[in-house]
């Protein structure tokens, strides 16, 4: 039997500009799932899905000058939010959105992830691979993991892998690096293509064994 989605839920969201990016909150209660939103205007808002499938304002802020490419939820309930060309990096407070702590990494951020476990995040740097910051700490970066110059300035989507254990990016080359996080170390290079981007990336458990130590 074919399986479909189905649209429980449709609302445009501020003046219609383009999303740049999403995330959930795997903390949710079960009065609704909360989600954040950044779009090319330079609004974060949070929203929460009730159990009523209806999309209900948490807050909605504009940033002075941070064109939001990822967001990410906190463990106190707080926003990341990360700039696109101006390579902030922004905590807001989870119910007003007002800007808890705020500075600014060394490269513009193609795209982040988050892992609150090991207090870090991770940025595709757009120069010369994925760059690992600390959410408590300041703009200098804990290190860099290089990859083959870009040849083309796209963004490329970065994750945590094995419980932050590993970092997985990908290219503008038809491969997917892996690395370790704790020595910087690569792993890995997986062949997706002999060229061409690979901008999309997932990291599930599935993928671990394949990893060479």
């Amino acid at each position: 039997q074919q399986m479909h989605f189905q649209e429980i839920c449709v609302r445009r969201l501020g003046s219609g500009f383009e999303i740049t990016c999403m995330s959930w909150d795997p903390t949710s209660s079960d009065a609704g799932a909360r989600i954040a939103i950044g779009t090319r205007d330079k609004i974060v808002q949070v929203l929460v899905l009730n159990t009523n499938s209806q999309l209900q304002a948490v807050f909605s802020v504009r940033l002075d000058n941070t064109v939001p490419k990822s967001v990410a939820f906190a463990d106190d309930r707080g926003v990341y939010a990360f700039g696109l060309y101006d390579g902030n990096f922004i905590k807001l407070n989870g119910d007003d959105g007002t800007v808890v702590k705020e500075y600014t990494c060394k490269s513009v951020i193609g795209h982040a992830a988050v892992n609150q476990k090991r207090g870090v995040f991770v940025v595709d740097n757009a120069a010369d691979g994925f760059t690992l910051y600390r959410l408590d700490g300041n703009e200098e970066p804990v290190r860099t993991f290089v990859t083959a110059p870009p040849s083309v300035s796209v963004p490329k989507q970065v994750a945590f892998g094995e419980e932050g254990r590993l970092i997985v990016g990908g290219s503008d080359n038809g491969s997917v690096y892996v690395f370790e996080r704790k020595t910087g170390k690569l792993l890995d290079t997986l062949r997706h293509s002999n060229g061409g981007l690979v901008q999309t990336i997932a990291v599930g458990i599935e993928f671990l064994p394949r990893i060479r130590y």
